[in-house]
């Protein structure tokens, strides 16, 4: 209890103070978990419409697939990035492992599959003919797509939410493949893991409340909109 009321002072002493090494991390954990949030959106969205409305084989092995890597553990995704990644790999002429955009790489790879399968999930709710319906009212293709995702614009937003919480709170891939370099690739999840081995259990508790307040505001703003769209 004196480790929480200690990390709690901290956390809020933090706050005030602008800590610049504090803020610094704060702003790129909300980078790099924002911009792999909107990857996976833009790669998320289109594989959702496609397994909706596309019949061909081995469509539900795909299904299960996307449902099974919502589950996927960071550390092997943060394996198998690091490998493409690596010198000797077959990406590693982009010389971007242990960067911000390696840790982008990998959080947009376990968010996809969530956003994928919340969203492909909102278009199985709809009715078979709306597509019909909507095109024989003289609607194009992208006006059709457009109406589509405003109809399931509530799960669209909680996939959303589902895929920032999984991207801001991951560690392992992290971890793997930036290098929780100090200044540069350091983010709030792997600061509070350095803090923790290091037996700075005050500065991991504040760091956890910091990145929970993050997490938290965000997911009241997006939860607002959903909700207004819900009533709407």
């Amino acid at each position: 209890m004196e480790s929480l009321f200690e990390g709690l002072k901290k956390a809020f002493l933090l706050i005030c103070s602008f800590d610049s090494e504090v803020v610094s991390i704060t702003f790129l954990s909300l980078k790099v978990s924002g911009l792999a949030t909107i990857i996976s959106l833009f790669l998320g969205v289109p594989t959702a419409i496609v397994l909706n409305r596309s019949k061909f084989f081995g469509r539900t092995i795909i299904i299960a697939l996307v449902n099974t890597s919502m589950g996927l553990p960071p550390v092997v995704v943060g394996l198998f990035v690091a490998i493409m990644l690596w010198r000797s790999g077959p990406f590693g002429f982009l010389g971007v492992l242990y960067t911000p955009l390696s840790m982008i790489i990998a959080q947009a790879i376990l968010s996809y599959p969530v956003v994928t399968g919340i969203t492909l999930a909102g278009l199985q709710q709809l009715p078979r003919t709306l597509e019909l319906r909507i095109l024989s009212l003289g609607a194009t293709r992208f006006q059709m797509f457009r109406t589509l995702l405003r109809q399931i614009r509530v799960s669209l937003l909680m996939a959303v939410i589902a895929g920032f919480g999984c991207a801001i709170s991951e560690v392992g891939a992290s971890m793997m493949v930036g290098g929780n370099i100090r200044g540069y690739t350091r983010v709030l999840t792997t600061s509070i893991m350095t803090e923790t081995s290091m037996g700075n259990f005050d500065n991991a508790i504040a760091l956890a409340i910091i990145l929970f307040i993050l997490a938290f505001s965000i997911s009241v703003i997006l939860t607002k909109i959903q909700q207004k769209g819900k009533v709407a």
